[in-house]
């Protein structure tokens, strides 16, 4: 095995720092990616796919389900005395989770309807949630084989293939003209079309699951307002991805984006962006009342 090789074992991994338990993450979604893949691969070209429906009739792979069972048996065999939430166990009651100090925050496919529409633009997303905040988090792109991870308070990186040990990444330091908005490829709403007629010259880049966020902690683009739902696994590794890069994800008020504060797994409006992006975080919330 080379030095900068990702390591692929869990089980021996000594997890005795922050980096180190960001490394055996970064392992288990590379692995769930893979998963993903044995099925995305041959409904590419042409293969029948399990499809069912959830009770909020959004659309429930087979992909789905393999990635969450990998996930949570590898997240219990590293870290045992931590909880795990995924979009595919929500049904956790309240009064259990909110006893919770520290728990693992899943989505194990991102992006379903991407992943329908065959455009690659599906994630797995992993993230610890400690004291509300996601402190931690990776973001694999399987049909891309790229990798985004970081530390809320200690760097982002992004890697492509498993032998990359990574870049630094960073958000910009100034705001580009035309300024640079990223959207959300499949839930396009009113109130984001009210916003970008009050921005003045722009580009707007549509993009698939938690990529969008990953777009702005590379650099390139700077804020990504977000008024429609979207649930807490949705947002938070890469939440924790763009905080690393010197990113933010705010709630209309200015306050940081939080987990696990009540019965709703459903997000409030938010805005990430870049620091130099702040100033327009007042607009937004003219336009989008609270």
């Amino acid at each position: 095995m080379t030095a900068n090789r990702l390591e692929t074992d869990t089980a021996a991994t000594t997890i005795d720092t922050p980096l180190a338990l960001l490394r055996a993450v970064r392992g288990i979604a590379r692995r769930a990616g893979e998963v993903i893949l044995q099925f995305y691969r041959p409904f590419v070209a042409g293969a029948a796919l399990d499809i069912s429906r959830k009770a909020d009739d959004s659309p429930l792979t087979a992909a789905d389900l393999a990635a969450h069972r990998l996930i949570a048996a590898e997240l219990a065999a590293l870290t045992p005395d931590i909880p795990l939430l995924s979009e595919e166990s929500a049904e956790i009651p309240y009064a259990e989770r909110s006893r919770w100090s520290r728990f693992w925050l899943v989505d194990p496919l991102d992006g379903t309807k991407e992943f329908l529409a065959r455009n690659g633009e599906f994630t797995v997303n992993i993230a610890l949630i400690d004291a509300h905040r996601a402190v931690l988090g990776v973001v694999h792109v399987p049909a891309q084989d790229v990798d985004y991870w970081g530390l809320a308070s200690g760097g982002a990186w992004r890697a492509q293939s498993a032998d990359d040990a990574g870049t630094p990444i960073g958000v910009a330091a100034q705001l580009a003209r035309p300024l640079r908005v990223v959207g959300s490829r499949s839930h396009r709403d009113d109130a984001l079309d009210a916003v970008l007629a009050r921005l003045g010259p722009h580009e707007l880049v549509t993009l698939g699951s938690s990529l969008k966020f990953c777009l702005l902690a590379e650099g390139r683009a700077d804020l990504y307002p977000r008024f429609g739902p979207t649930s807490e696994w949705d947002t938070a590794a890469a939440q924790a991805v763009l905080q690393g890069a010197g990113g933010a994800v705010l709630r209309l008020d200015g306050t940081a984006l939080e987990y696990n504060r009540k019965v709703s797994l459903l997000n409030p409006p938010f805005v990430a962006l870049a620091p130099a992006a702040r100033d327009h975080l007042s607009l937004f919330a003219e336009v989008i009342a609270p």
